[in-house]
């Protein structure tokens, strides 16, 4: 995924359509942060935006007793909630606060109006680790169909098709002409914590400004 912060206007419509879609708390499996205005005349604004980084060497995986956290071939990081018994343990080795426990009772229920979107029930996350990933049945589902993840909405996830400043990008980062491979080519990008060696594979498009103001820091 990259996630362009130049286009972002800080709508908070990727976190929603996540919440509608996965049954799950505000804020939770997607978050949407202000950091703020710059302090120069420009008053340039920051939004960042902060879910499951789906890293290459994930530590969740890592520290997980009962290998509830696996890694599809992929690269993306799912859990297996039949697996999970609610320890933590993951909670506390990922570096990107992404992950959360979730009670039957937190989950949204959105039966009138998205039900046909929902990816899991709130049987299946009643008192087990959850968090973003990637709409990972609907990409399937795309692709058993023939379509293009990041290319064709049906197989790309809600966050993507539901951001109007066009700010978040999905595909497959092994195929050099994709959009996603393209964009990470084409601008100045960042990931996020990489000295701790997790390789996320979040990548995030940064505005010129905030090059420039790191480029004056000690």
């Amino acid at each position: 995924m990259v996630v362009d912060l130049r286009r972002c206007i800080g709508c908070e419509s990727c976190a929603v359509i996540c919440k509608e879609a996965n049954r799950v708390p505000p804020n939770r499996w997607r978050r949407v942060i202000d950091c703020g205005q710059k302090e120069f005349s420009s008053r340039q604004r920051l939004i960042v935006h902060l879910s499951c980084m789906h890293c290459e060497n994930p530590p969740c995986r890592a520290v997980c007793p009962t290998k509830a956290t696996y890694q599809r071939p992929d690269g993306i990081v799912g859990i297996d909630y039949s697996k999970c018994i609610g320890c933590g343990s993951c909670i506390v080795a990922c570096p990107y606060s992404a992950r959360h426990i979730t009670k039957r009772e937190d989950v949204v229920d959105h039966d009138h109006c998205l039900s046909d979107t929902a990816e899991e029930s709130a049987v299946e996350k009643d008192g087990v680790c959850t968090k973003c990933h990637f709409c990972y049945s609907r990409v399937d589902e795309g692709i058993k169909r023939g379509l293009k993840p990041g290319v064709d909405e049906e197989a790309t996830p809600h966050c993507v098709n539901i951001c109007s400043a066009g700010a978040i990008h999905f595909g497959d980062l092994d195929d050099m002409n994709s959009s996603v491979s393209m964009l990470i080519r084409d601008h100045l990008t960042a990931r996020m914590q990489r000295d701790m060696m997790t390789e996320p594979a979040v990548y995030f498009i940064v505005p010129e400004w905030w090059r420039d103001d790191c480029a004056r820091l000690p």
